[in-house]
């Protein structure tokens, strides 16, 4: 009776143990499953540039682990940057990747009309997946407020107002032209004087020419130009006597058709005074 009692107890242990073995997961099967690479779509997707400045396309990639992050030019299907490492020979192109970050950035340098276009950050998946960023660029551009023409009375003051879309490098520079002269600010001026303002701030480059007391000889064409754009000109009427709302401060309405008609009866009657 022992003997058989001895053998049942062995029987209950090795079922015990048998069943312990079924529930233990091998430990290869512990953990949360793993992440696939994921873009973090919250940068913009169309960029604008100015030649000659720095743009940067923004790629932001979660969960890359053993993935490659690769940048391709879609118009010539050119693959640019592939992990941290630049496949061109031009070396205007770089992707910025800080140590254990998400993002891989593409950056331009000295941007070119050329560079405009659709751009892809691809991670090599299967299947892949990519985003696509557009490029624009524009031209470094001073822009004078207001219309092609100013008019203002003899004894006004004339007031231009330059702007230039160079934000990231302002220009060193602002000069403004009277026809083919640079401006003189110092010169003595018996019935007034010549000013300029020039504000540098991040969104860009601001100069406004003040010129007092008008006189007939400062009629003409006025040029901004920056250093680092093009330039920009309008044309500046300096009247004697009355004239219509085309200028600088007049009015605009209903009464345009009869001002056009003051304005010729005007202009007439200034050119018979010169004959």
């Amino acid at each position: 009776m022992a003997f058989l009692h001895a053998v049942e107890i062995l029987q209950v242990v090795s079922a015990d143990s048998s069943l312990s073995q079924q529930n233990v997961q091998p430990a290869s099967q512990k953990g949360p499953p793993i992440q696939r690479p994921l873009f973090d779509d919250i940068s913009p997707h169309n960029v604008t540039a100015v030649v000659g400045q720095t743009a940067i396309l923004h790629c932001r990639v979660k969960h890359v682990s053993d993935r490659t992050v690769s940048w391709m030019r879609k118009r010539d299907l050119h693959i640019l940057t592939s992990s941290i490492h630049t496949y061109t020979g031009d070396g205007r192109f770089g992707v910025v990747h800080p140590e254990n970050s998400e993002q891989w950035d593409l950056k331009v340098e000295f941007v070119q009309k050329r560079d405009a276009g659709i751009y892809e950050c691809q991670v090599n998946t299967e299947p892949k997946i990519n985003l696509a960023v557009q490029l624009n660029v524009e031209a470094a551009q001073a822009n004078i407020h207001g219309p092609a023409e100013v008019y203002v009375k003899k004894g006004s003051t004339i007031s231009l107002t330059c702007s230039v879309n160079v934000h990231s490098t302002p220009p060193s520079s602002v000069v403004w032209l009277q026809g083919t002269k640079v401006v003189d600010f110092d010169s003595p001026r018996g019935r007034g004087g010549i000013s300029l303002e020039t504000e540098k701030t991040e969104s860009g480059t601001t100069s406004r020419l003040l010129v007092t007391k008008a006189g007939l000889s400062d009629t003409g064409n006025y040029t901004c130009q920056p250093s680092n754009a093009n330039t920009a000109t309008v044309f500046v009427h300096v009247l004697n006597g009355e004239h219509p709302a085309a200028m600088q401060h007049g009015e605009h309405g209903a009464g345009s058709k009869l001002a056009a008609w003051s304005w010729t009866l005007t202009m007439a009657a200034f050119a018979l005074s010169y004959r």
